[in-house]
This record gives structure tokens, sequence and C-alpha cells, in this order.
């Protein structure tokens, strides 16, 4: 058999990667968010309280925030065709499992291991985006990845309302979880890293090193961590404006990931199946902001624009729109509760790409780490956002929870504006940037 790489025939086996890491994405959130979509039942059953959701909600965050920085470390240290093959198979099988739950202390022990199995995901994600797509792809890249948690919420949210309505919430939990099992073994047999990949061709490989791709040709002893290391992820005021963004992008994208549909149905009135298709609209919206963010930048990136331009305003008008979802406290009408809450979550979709400072900031051989300490900001937020919902509810209005979340997206804004400053890497020696 001839080798491609030899002959110098052009190929784009990076679109293959993208579209594997896509579907995982699509998969990952469905386990993470299912719990929202039968919480309404599911708590009926259990008979559980609004604050007593509120801490099953959190419970995925806790855990998945504790284990974002050493997800981060293990992604810099193990392969990703073996880690991400092994934690998607381990957090399906936790899902399944939710289905035969009898007890707030079994299901909140579940939510919680969830946590742990899916917290390295984004950054391994992110690493393999890395070292896949040049930086003018990169944007693109991002936003189609990202997008895979709008789509798979926007499109198979009414999906699993149906099974649910057919077959109980138990059904939920067993179709994603078998679904995840499946995908794992997916993922092991036809992942590869670049120089690994027996089918891409040099001219790719020379592609992607060219637009600062950071491909790994071997395996090489990774030096151990240092207390270095961890001062530089926590030393610059540019990452702390990034990490600062990413809890507040992370608040809103939570309320829409765990009680929005426990608000259309209970404080809001809307039919279950009804709420179902409803609920879609606005991850619709996030799914078409992502995508529109990702092309729009990587086209200005081409076009000659700087980074600050190019990256960094659709993040900032896209925290700006998230406020718009305290509108849904003046209206009555449901058209216009869904066109608040659409216009919020497109702006959230559009703040989607902020992975792509990870890539451009963090230092080279820290991006694992830096990324876990990213996304651990974000998941913060799914440990603080259902429970603080959960008491604000607690009397039966809504409203000031959504006024608590509008106020957070807009010190979203403010941190990318003041905070992140001029996007390049930094080098560990530099201190100009240092609080």
């Amino acid at each position: 058999m001839v080798n491609k790489k030899s002959l110098g025939i052009i190929t784009h086996k990076r679109f293959n990667i993208l579209a594997l890491v896509f579907v995982s994405v699509v998969i990952n959130y469905l386990d993470r968010s299912s719990i929202s979509i039968v919480a309404y039942e599911l708590s009926k059953s259990l008979e559980l309280d609004s604050v007593q959701m509120g801490l099953i909600f959190s419970a995925f965050g806790w855990t998945y925030a504790i284990m974002q920085i050493p997800g981060g470390i293990l992604v810099d240290r193990i392969r990703s065709r073996v880690l991400y093959s092994c934690m998607i198979f381990l957090w399906s099988l936790t899902t399944l499992v939710q289905a035969f739950v009898n007890s707030f202390v079994v299901l909140f022990g579940l939510r919680a291991l969830i946590g742990v199995f899916e917290a390295p995901s984004f950054p391994i994600n992110n690493s393999v985006i890395t070292n896949w797509f040049p930086e003018n792809e990169r944007a693109s890249a991002i936003a189609i990845y990202t997008s895979g948690q709008y789509m798979g919420l926007a499109f198979l949210t009414p999906v699993l309302v149906v099974i649910q309505n057919y077959i109980g919430w138990q059904g939920v939990f067993i179709v994603l979880g078998v679904v995840g099992i499946l995908w794992s073994l997916v993922w092991y047999f036809f992942y590869r890293d670049p120089f690994k990949h027996k089918k891409v061709s040099k001219i790719e490989l020379d592609y992607i090193r060219r637009g600062e791709g950071l491909i790994i040709e071997k395996v090489e002893k990774k030096d151990k961590l240092s207390w270095k290391d961890f001062k530089q992820v926590f030393m610059y005021r540019k990452l702390w404006g990034l990490y600062i963004g990413q809890f507040c992008l992370g608040s809103l994208f939570i309320f829409f990931l765990t009680w929005f549909p426990t608000y259309l149905v209970k404080y809001r009135g809307l039919d279950f199946l009804e709420s179902g298709f409803l609920a879609s609209i606005p991850f619709l919206a996030a799914f078409i902001g992502v995508l529109l963010s990702g092309f729009t930048s990587d086209f200005l990136i081409k076009k000659g624009y700087s980074s600050e331009i190019a990256r960094k305003t659709p993040v900032i008008i896209g925290m700006l729109l998230s406020v718009v979802i305290i509108g849904a406290n003046y209206t009555n009408n449901t058209f216009f509760v869904i066109m608040f809450l659409a216009i919020s979550f497109f702006g959230n979709g559009l703040a989607g790409i902020a992975w792509i400072f990870v890539s451009l900031i963090a230092p080279k051989h820290l991006i694992g780490l830096i990324g876990g300490v990213f996304n651990l900001m974000g998941a913060l937020s799914a440990v603080v956002i259902p429970i603080f919902i959960g008491f604000l509810v607690k009397g039966g209005d809504f409203k000031p929870a959504l006024f608590f979340i509008g106020a957070i997206a807009l010190i979203g804004f403010f941190s990318y504006v003041f905070l992140v400053g001029k996007v390049e890497r930094i080098k560990c020696s530099d201190t100009e940037d240092n609080f």
C-alpha cells in the first residue's frame, strides 16, 4: 500500500478529527444536561423540593470543578485517544445507572461521579484542536465543536422529551448511556494524534505546523510540574480576565442546562411536551451564535484584523447580549419570554469561542493545565448557580434568579473589556502583564 505522506497528496483529515470531537461534545452535554429534562417528573417521583433539586443540579459541578486541574494535568500526560475513550465510557455508564436511582443521596452521588469523569473532556477537546488545526482555522474549529453542546440540546431535547413521555424518565438515562458507551469505542478506534495518523499527508502536517498547530510528533518524557508552573497559571491579569469571563459565561449556560425546563413548566405554566419544543429555540439560537462567531472571527483574521478585533469582539458583544435575559421578567407573553431568552442565549453562543484564548495566550507547555483552570472557573458556575437559584425561587418567584444571571453576564462583559488586554502568548519570563 502506498503511503500518502511520501507522495505528498493533499488530505483534510483534521476535519474528520473535528467531527469526532463534535459528536463527543454532543454526547457529553446530553449526558450532563439530561437531568434538567427529566427534573420535573423525577422530582415528583423521588419527592424532591426546589432546594434539593438545586443541590442535585449542582452535584455535577462540585466534582467537575474540583477535578479540572487534575484533569488538565492528565491531558498533558496521557494520549487523547486513551484518556477520552475511557472517560466517555465511564460517564456514559454512570448516566445509564441513574435510571435505577431511588433516593436523593444515590442520585447526588451519581451526578457527582459524572462530574469526575467529564472533567478532562474540554481540556482534551482544546488540546486536540490545538494539535490538529492552524491558528487561522482554530476559532472556526472551536466554534464547530462548541456548537455541539447547543445543537444536541436544540435538536435532541424534543426527542428526549418524547422518550420520557412514552417510557418514563428512566428511559432517557438508558438511551443516553448506551449511546455513549458505543461512542467510546468509536473514539478509541478512529482517533489518532497527527503524527500517529496513517492517512494524513505530509502537506497537511506541514500546513498545520506553519499555522502554529502544536503537533505532538512523539511521546516525550514530561518534566514534572513545579510550583513555578502553578504560579504562572495564576499570576497574570489577562488569565484572570479569562477565568472570570468563563465563570460568567458558564453561569448563563448552566441556567439553561439545569433550571430552564423547570422554569417553563413550573413557573411559566407551559405543557411539558410544549415546553420541550419551546426549550429548543434558545439552544438553536446559541448554536447559530457560536458558528457565526467562529467563522466571522477566522474571516477577520484572514483579512488581516488583529486578534483584539477578530477574537475579542464576538465575545464582548455576546456577553452584553446575554444581559437581555432580564427582559423575560417584564412580560407574561410566551412569545416574548422565549424571544428574550433566545437573544440572551444567542449572545452566550457568540461568546462561546472563548476557548480560543487558551490556545493563543497560554504558554505552550501549560496549555493543558491552564485549560483545566479555565474550565474550573466555568465549572464553578455549575456549583454556585443551581444552588443559588434554588434558594432564590424557593418563594415561588423566578424574577430574582433572572436578575442574578443578567448581572453576572454584565460582569463577564467588563472582565473581557478591562482585564484580558492584548491577545498574545504569555512567555514565562514576561512580567508586564502581572498583577
